[in-house]
Formats: C-alpha cells, sequence, structure tokens
C-alpha cells in the first residue's frame, strides 16, 4: 500500500469513528449491566453523593476541573433542575471521587446519570446531553418513581 494508501485509510478511518462519536455523545440512555454501571435496582444513596437526593428526581454529573463540555452540561442541568419541583442538580468531582465514578462506570466526562427518586439510575449519558433528551429522561425517572409503567 502507497503513502496515499495509508492516508486515505487512516482518515477515513477517523471520519467515521468522528460521525459514530457525535452520534453517540451526549445521548441518554438505559444502563448497561456488566460496564460498570451501577446495576439495576442498585441505588446511589444521598450519602455517596454528598448531597440529598431530589424528591421527584436526581441529575448527577460527573465532572473534571479542565471539562470544557462539562460547564455547557452545568448549565442544562441546572435550567432543567430549576424547571422542575423536586429535581436537584448533583455535580460530582470524577478526580476526587474515583470510587464512586469506578462504580458508576464513568469513563470520559461529563458523564450525566438520571435517577428516580429512590437514588436508581433510570438513564445515563457520556457527554452534554441536550436539554430535551434530559427533559424526556426526568419525564420516565418521575413516572417510575410515581408507579407508571
Amino acid at each position: 500500500m502507497t503513502g496515499a494508501g495509508v492516508a486515505a485509510a487512516v482518515l477515513l478511518t477517523a471520519t467515521v469513528f468522528g460521525l459514530w462519536r457525535r452520534r453517540r455523545d451526549g445521548r441518554l440512555r438505559k444502563g448497561r449491566e456488566g460496564r460498570g454501571d451501577v446495576p439495576d435496582g442498585e441505588r446511589l444513596t444521598a450519602a455517596e453523593l454528598g448531597a440529598e437526593l431530589g424528591a421527584r428526581a436526581t441529575l448527577v454529573q460527573f465532572s473534571t476541573a479542565f471539562c470544557a463540555p462539562c460547564r455547557a452540561a452545568r448549565r442544562i442541568l441546572g435550567e432543567v433542575a430549576a424547571m422542575v419541583d423536586g429535581v436537584v442538580h448533583i455535580e460530582i468531582d470524577a478526580a476526587s471521587r474515583l470510587d464512586l465514578a469506578r462504580r458508576a462506570g464513568v469513563v470520559r466526562t461529563p458523564t450525566v446519570l438520571v435517577l428516580d427518586a429512590d437514588g436508581r439510575v433510570v438513564r445515563r449519558a457520556a457527554g452534554a446531553p441536550r436539554k430535551p433528551d434530559v427533559i424526556a429522561a426526568l419525564g420516565e425517572a418521575i413516572d417510575r418513581a410515581a408507579g407508571d409503567p
């Protein structure tokens, strides 16, 4: 393979990876066991998080000091928490809470967890989530807490 062929293959691979990453970045999805996620039914408590859970739902954000997308996530989650009564936003420094970050399956920041009123993970995102997605995930968490299917 010539140098031009190698360069073309590298550019194609990088483009495909970039498009794949852009599509998944910030998308709120259900957690999967076996990837370090908090298993279904297991809860994160107020003591573990270092703050009280919201009466209806909690938005947990794992951040690091030099994370640029963390600022956008902080703004979005703060706005949504202010819009919905009984919802709180908790930001955790992943570097200082490595035990909790590992348990929650955090591999990059920001990582966002949407918890129901009991502290169970309903949805998660790696990357800054979009505001409509956060609102939809909150609806699911609040419905789950209310006993709706």
